[in-house]
């Protein structure tokens, strides 16, 4: 039943057809799981919590950066440092104190996904990388979960779910990861800092709408999004049944990821070095523009075509913004046959 400051909290959806009594009982008996405290985390999170949700699990080992403010707006300077889960937990509590909480300030994995989704009605993945994408879609099906999928680009958004009633799953739509070229991320492109909110919101509702079993729900179909034209489509897939998912995968990582025997360098360690070298820059013609430190340009995307341009004679330092970009460069060069050793610049040159 609800208390009576609960039915001071949640009048709105008390007189509301669809959800009413019935509905918010729904929402104060269900489960979540959030993946991510980031971008797409906080607006998830604080509508979530907001509706009423009875217990609200956040998975996220990140801390807060001060270039996390322009788009999580759970956080503030004064949280700068800390572990965004246990902030986010902290500023939902004052948010609705009916809501239970529970912290786990490391990395989805597939030592803990199981259990962790053993424990919760519905999934919503905030990630922002494609290793916890599949992860999360292949612990999604393995226990039974229906999933909550939004990702961003520049000013772009996807929403879906996957996994409903045995529904189509991520990899229907994609059944293997990206190219290691093919994998921006917001450090690397930029991001519109509503975008997230925007996406965020749509990703909360469609959970809600799945607890409550309310509405059309995006199952078999991708919701895409333009923050530039408002241009909104739904694109419909079907299931795909030879995909066939029995266990998680011992290891999610993708080969963007430096391998053990590659080399790292920082920004110091490079301003420090002796001996010969030369540099290769794959950032965009406007980020070369803007600034640089030297050596061949050729932008990521231009690399399948130009990579016989690089000399081979001596070590090669790559970079870009980060050192996301130059990860995947030097997977690519390494495909090309390049033998000599091949240096990510640790961190970019942000």
């Amino acid at each position: 039943m609800l208390t009576p400051e609960e039915q001071t909290q949640y009048n709105r959806h008390l007189i509301l057809d669809k959800i009413g009594t019935e509905g918010q009982l729904r929402l104060k008996r269900s489960k979540a799981l959030v993946i991510g405290a980031g971008g797409l985390g906080c607006p998830i999170l604080q509508y979530l919590t907001a509706a009423g949700i009875g217990s609200i699990a956040i998975v996220d080992n990140d801390i807060v950066d001060q270039t996390n403010l322009q788009r999580q707006i759970l956080y503030t300077h004064c949280d700068i440092g800390e572990f965004k889960a246990k902030i986010a937990a902290k500023r939902l509590s004052g948010l609705n104190p009916f809501v239970n909480f529970k912290v786990h300030t490391e990395r989805l994995s597939p030592k803990n996904a199981l259990k962790f989704f053993d424990s919760y009605d519905v999934i919503i993945d905030a990630s922002d990388n494609f290793p916890t994408r599949y992860l999360a879609n292949d612990a999604a099906v393995l226990t039974g979960k229906p999933l909550i999928f939004g990702s961003i680009f520049k000013f772009e958004g996807q929403v879906s779910v996957f996994n409903h009633k045995n529904g189509p799953t991520y990899r229907c739509l994609f059944p293997t990861p990206p190219k290691p070229d093919a994998m921006p991320n917001c450090s690397d492109t930029g991001v519109l800092g509503v975008l997230p909110g925007i996406v965020g919101a749509l990703q909360a509702n469609e959970a809600i709408k799945v607890i409550c079993g309310i509405g059309e729900i995006l199952s078999g179909k991708l919701l895409t999004f333009d923050a530039l034209t408002m241009q909104q489509l739904i694109l419909t897939f079907s299931k795909n049944e030879t995909i066939k998912i029995d266990q998680l995968e011992n290891d999610y990582s993708i080969s963007c990821s430096l391998q053990e025997n590659d080399v790292e360098i920082t920004l110091t360690e490079l301003r420090n070095r002796k001996t010969a070298y030369d540099l290769l820059d794959v950032r965009t013609h406007p980020e070369r523009e803007e600034y640089n430190i030297g050596g061949l340009h050729i932008p990521l995307d231009e690399l399948e075509t130009r990579y016989e341009e690089i000399p081979i004679t001596t070590d090669l330092i790559v970079y870009c913004k980060s050192g996301t970009r130059s990860k995947g460069a030097i997977a690519i060069l390494k495909e090309r046959g390049f033998t000599n050793t091949l240096i990510n610049l640790k961190g970019g040159i942000i």
